[in-house]
């Protein structure tokens, strides 16, 4: 899949092999030449990449109130897991937030994309998606309990800026727009593309 990531972004090596490969995670090592001209096997894990949506409806933003079994309860925008199976990361996002909130949109952009830990091949895309279509009944995953609500771009700036949840994420970008159509206007995030 072809796709964009920060310019700094910490790959796993071309010549690295899969030592072990979990339900969500595998571990890639590889033979490191170091400065004094030794070797040493180096490790990087890597797991799917994910998607956070921060999906406009009218002049509100859809927040969801999740729990899943060992994680407790969180705030979050929608989104979820990139699969093989996705042909981009806004299908993706599509596909997650039509799960979780019934919501199909018009338009999408991806405003920002990045790699919480350096020694893990994981990518984080927030997208923005505005103009509702319409709006379905939601297909949760049996390990999910998923409340969904509408909230004042306020309110979910002020929930971002204290931190709550995973809503935290998006506070760099709320902190330079003052409304919900503000969002919309967020440049498509420029970094460099790969494929992988």
């Amino acid at each position: 899949m072809q796709k964009i990531v920060p310019a700094d972004a910490v790959l796993i090596p071309e010549q690295a092999t899969c030592a072990f490969q979990g339900e969500i995670f595998s571990v890639y090592q590889w033979p490191q030449t170091l400065f004094d001209g030794s070797v040493a096997t180096f490790e990087m894990l890597k797991r799917p990449d994910t998607t956070s949506v921060m999906c406009l409806v009218d002049d509100k933003i859809i927040v969801l109130d999740e729990e899943q079994p060992n994680s407790g309860k969180r705030r979050s925008f929608p989104g979820g897991r990139v699969d093989e199976e996705d042909e981009d990361i806004i299908a993706a996002a599509k596909r997650e937030v039509l799960e979780e909130t019934g919501y199909t949109f018009k338009n999408w952009r991806i405003v920002k994309v990045w790699q919480p830990v350096k020694k893990l091949e994981w990518f984080v895309h927030l997208c923005v998606a505005w103009e509702p279509m319409g709006q379905q009944a939601t297909a949760h995953e049996a390990g999910e309990k998923i409340s969904v609500e509408l909230l004042p771009f306020d309110e979910v700036k002020k929930l971002a800026a204290q931190g709550v949840g995973f809503l935290g994420e998006s506070t760099e970008l709320l902190n330079v727009v003052d409304t919900v159509e503000g969002l919309t206007k967020l440049p498509e995030f420029r970094g460099m593309t790969i494929c992988r």
